[in-house]
């Protein structure tokens, strides 16, 4: 039977995940923000990828959401302490296709419920937009060393809908 939408569906991280996580986020970076960003400054922010074990420690230190399309993950992203996003990478085949918005409303949600007031997000210049029509609020911009490059980003921040008493 066909479908008018694609299955999208959230999963949780398991360290095998990690290789194609990877491959979302380098997909991700050298497909999505070649506008804003140059070749050598995609390469240097990249270069979080060079140790993939470390990569994982990273995932699974946080809260880390995978979203996947028929089965397939298409997009991650990662909740850390204290009510920021971390990481939230859609690969170019499925963006606009609504899995960034799921990831997001699924880490909106979870913060809240774990009592977060806010969330906060260091977002790519790429990514600016989409959390500005999501509500978030810039509050400075960043200048980050990443190898001999510097990336730009903007901290921005939501406030979070209290969780209706049961």
């Amino acid at each position: 039977m066909a479908t008018a939408h694609p299955k999208l569906a959230l999963r949780p991280y398991l360290v095998v995940d990690t290789p194609v996580l990877a491959e979302i986020f380098r997909e991700s970076v050298t497909d999505l923000t070649a506008d804003d960003y140059s070749e050598s400054q995609q390469q240097a922010w990249l270069a979080a990828l060079d140790d993939l074990e470390a990569f994982a420690k990273r995932l699974g230190s946080q809260l880390t959401l995978i979203a996947t399309l028929q089965g397939s993950p298409v997009g991650f992203a990662s909740l850390a302490t204290g009510g920021k996003i971390d990481l939230i990478y859609v690969h170019p085949v499925a963006a606009g296709q609504g899995v960034g918005a799921m990831l997001t409303d699924a880490l909106e949600k979870l913060a809240g419920a774990r009592g977060a007031a806010k969330l906060i997000v260091d977002a790519s210049d790429t990514a600016r937009g989409f959390f500005e029509k999501r509500g978030y609020v810039a509050q400075q911009r960043n200048s980050i060393s990443a190898g001999d490059e510097w990336l730009a980003n903007t901290t921005m921040h939501k406030q979070l809908a209290k969780p209706e008493a049961s």
